[in-house]
């Protein structure tokens, strides 16, 4: 991971440091509520969505501090069993999206509200194939979709974000089907928790989870 990603860091650093510093200190998108949604359960069971959008340490970083989320585990969906390794997925030709499997309480939290944090404050959904410094269809905005309420509650919200044109340009989220989601190696999991001076973290995905904490103050945990 550090090897790629580290070079591309360096680079930004060295040739657009001022730049750098304005990803630290980007605001959140307001978002408006979901018009189609999950009516919140009455009592606690489990759901999960699977979530792409750049590097999954922050999609991870971010999710981990939602109330209502019990678990947060980065991985790979959108390819074969054979390719999900990380060496092979950064080549950007298995299909595979660097994604996080995001399991929740719906009795805590619907999957409306998740979406919301997802585009909001997870990423940005108008970049086609590349999150900051990260390039290509492994960095790729995308839900992967397990039953057809999650299929039409993720189109009927960007359908409603880009009719009432919230972001400047379109949102080129794909909206895929879950064939399998395959966890990823050890060193990956929890991975800003774990590393939270790593450059990498500092500037792209330790501003997400203040984000949180700024625009969903009723959804931020501190901890898992």
């Amino acid at each position: 991971m550090l090897k790629g990603r580290g070079l591309k860091l360096i680079a930004a650093i060295i040739v657009v440091g001022a730049i750098a510093c304005g990803i630290a200190n980007a605001n959140p998108v307001n978002l408006p509520d979901p018009t189609l949604d999950t009516p919140m359960a009455k009592t606690k069971s489990e759901a999960s969505i699977t979530l792409a959008g750049g590097c999954f340490w922050g999609i991870q970083a971010v999710f981990q501090h939602v109330k209502g989320v019990t678990q947060a585990t980065s991985g790979y969906a959108g390819g074969s069993s054979t390719t999900a390794y990380y060496p092979i997925v950064s080549t950007g030709t298995t299909g595979h999206a660097e994604s996080v499997q995001v399991t929740y309480d719906p009795s805590q939290i619907t999957l409306g509200q998740i979406l919301k944090v997802f585009f909001s404050v997870a990423h940005d959904p108008t970049e086609l194939n590349y999150q900051g410094p990260d390039h290509g269809t492994q960095y790729r905005s995308a839900i992967f979709f397990a039953s057809l309420d999650q299929q039409k509650i993720a189109q009927a919200y960007i359908d409603q974000l880009n009719t009432a044109k919230i972001f400047p340009a379109p949102i080129v989220t794909k909206i895929e089907p879950l064939s399998a989601f395959y966890e990823a190696e050890p060193y990956h999991q929890n991975y800003a928790r774990l590393h939270p001076d790593n450059p990498y973290i500092v500037l792209n995905d330790a501003p997400k989870v203040r984000n949180l904490e700024k625009e969903f103050p009723n959804l931020y945990a501190k901890s898992e």
